[in-house]
């Protein structure tokens, strides 16, 4: 079996978009080409790979399962490669990021700060929004790099944790009470707006409980949050590891509660089929 890389790069190609004629115009090779490049694999391989239809090609279930490791496989030298040009510096290109508010502002500026000192000349795109938008932005092409809810079940996208976090409810003043779910949920309290990650998380631990919630205040960073507690404005549930030092200093109060919200895990997406940008290596890199 005598089969040439350039024979999968086609083949790859032409899965990705179900299109022998697309194929050849992003491998700015002719049509004909691709055909008879296909048909010497399958050829090769004593398999059919595609299902030639009126308006394009499906994969057969034997091209589905090639096409998967192929990709990864183009993908890991692709990969190689970029690390090898770009090992110990990058000159141009751009960070395109997305990830929620809070954690933006929380937990990924320093290392945005510090990724903009070692790499002056790459452009920094971040886009603020939920885990499920984060995700169609990545499937889309938005954005290289995702910042997500854990756990994500999705064969597209490929997800590695960084971050662990507790979400907590705080007062302005000490309360030794430990106060169940039903109680809190009758309290004067202070919450992010619904459409973020921190907020859907809270809504259905207490919606699993059988709890609705309907805070006085909602607001629309954390830092917020944390300015309303210690204004006494209410009880508010704020990100345990991003009010360390509110808390450290007394200026906001742990409560305690019989039914504890479990901690949660973030972590870095990229889609599984598409190679990682240098300059969203080197930030990975950053985080580790």
């Amino acid at each position: 079996m005598t089969i040439k890389l350039e024979q999968y790069k086609i083949f790859n190609e032409a899965a990705s978009t179900q299109s022998f004629s697309l194929a050849a115009r992003n491998l700015f090779i002719s049509q004909s080409a691709v055909s008879q490049a296909i048909h010497l694999l399958e050829k090769e391989l004593q398999t059919q790979l595609f299902i030639r239809q009126s308006k394009g090609v499906i994969l057969t279930k034997e091209g589905q399962m090639l096409h998967q490791k192929i990709a990864q496989a183009l993908s890991l030298i692709t990969s190689a490669e970029n690390q090898l040009a770009h090992f110990h510096k990058l000159s141009v290109g751009e960070l395109l990021i997305g990830a929620g508010d809070t954690l933006s502002e929380n937990y990924l500026m320093p290392y945005l700060v510090k990724f903009h000192q070692q790499y002056p000349q790459v452009k920094i795109k971040m886009v603020n929004r939920t885990s499920l938008e984060i995700i169609d932005l990545l499937k889309n092409g938005d954005i290289d790099l995702g910042f997500v809810n854990m756990p994500l079940h999705d064969e597209a996208i490929t997800i590695q944790e960084c971050l662990q976090i507790h979400d907590i409810f705080v007062s302005q003043m000490p309360d030794s009470h430990i106060y169940s779910l039903s109680e809190l949920s009758h309290e004067t309290l202070v919450m992010l707006e619904k459409n973020t990650n921190s907020r859907q998380y809270v809504d259905d631990h207490f919606a699993l409980h059988g709890h609705l919630l309907h805070p006085d205040i909602e607001l629309g960073s954390h830092n917020l949050l944390l300015e309303a507690v210690k204004n006494g404005l209410g009880k508010a549930c704020v990100i345990k590891e991003f009010s360390t030092q509110e808390l450290k200093n007394h200026e906001i109060y742990e409560i305690q509660l019989d039914q504890p919200l479990i901690k949660r895990s973030i972590g870095y997406a990229w889609l599984s089929r598409k190679t990682l940008t240098p300059a969203a290596i080197q930030f990975i890199e950053l985080l580790k």
